[in-house]
């Protein structure tokens, strides 16, 4: 058991060293987070040899956890500094999450189906994050009663930015978003001034699972 922890460690520094840190990745307490939390544990036993190859894997309910690159230049777009509030959209296996509670102040995630809420609630639990809150719900709708946020991060594509996470969004703080369909997809940062004013950056194309929104009846 004591060998297969020391195959994961490593397995988990050559994630870092030659997917992440290799392609562009710089920041130190990302880099650090990614070197800490055990990716492996986040997916299905049949997955776990594959925990650290440099592309998403398939979790319950026909989601994924996304690649650990496309991961790391997510967070690393957010540029948290420790204190921060951040909306996490899209719980899904609980790694980006427990990725981002490493690194922020206080993460609310939501995520549109219980069971997976309930597996990721459980897993930072047992890894000592006491600073994450969970809901189940629709994403697109954000978290009116805590916004605002100096972060905001969605884990699936939206054809448009939804305009509640754009309104959540604090002054000053950067919503990382890929927006498109499944022909064509870019991931953006919002980046949101003191007056209100919006800035939008390009990191390249992306592929990502639809972000659901919930219509009403």
């Amino acid at each position: 058991m004591a060998m297969m922890g020391e195959s994961y460690e490593w397995l988990r520094k050559n994630m870092v060293e030659s997917q992440i840190k290799a392609r562009g990745v710089r920041d130190k307490r990302v880099l650090d987070a990614f070197l800490k939390i055990p990716r492996h544990i986040f997916v299905g036993p049949d997955q776990r040899p594959l925990a650290y190859e440099d592309h998403p894997l398939p979790i319950e309910h026909d989601q994924t956890i996304s690649q650990p690159y496309i991961v790391a230049l997510m967070t690393e777009a957010l540029e948290l500094k420790g204190d921060e509030k951040v909306l996490d959209i899209g719980t899904g296996s609980g790694y980006q999450t427990a990725i981002l509670a490493e690194l922020a102040g206080h993460v609310y995630t939501i995520e549109r189906f219980e069971k997976l809420s309930r597996s990721a609630s459980i897993m930072l639990d047992e890894l000592g994050y006491d600073n994450v809150t969970y809901r189940i719900g629709d994403g697109t709708k954000g978290w009116p009663e805590e916004a605002p946020f100096d972060g905001i991060l969605a884990a699936a594509a939206s054809e448009k930015i939804p305009p509640a996470l754009l309104e959540q969004l604090a002054p000053g703080g950067k919503l990382v978003i890929p927006v498109g369909d499944m022909g064509g997809q870019e991931l953006l940062v919002i980046s949101k001034d003191s007056r209100g004013n919006i800035n939008r950056e390009s990191l390249g194309g992306c592929r990502f699972l639809p972000l659901v929104e919930q219509k009403d009846n």
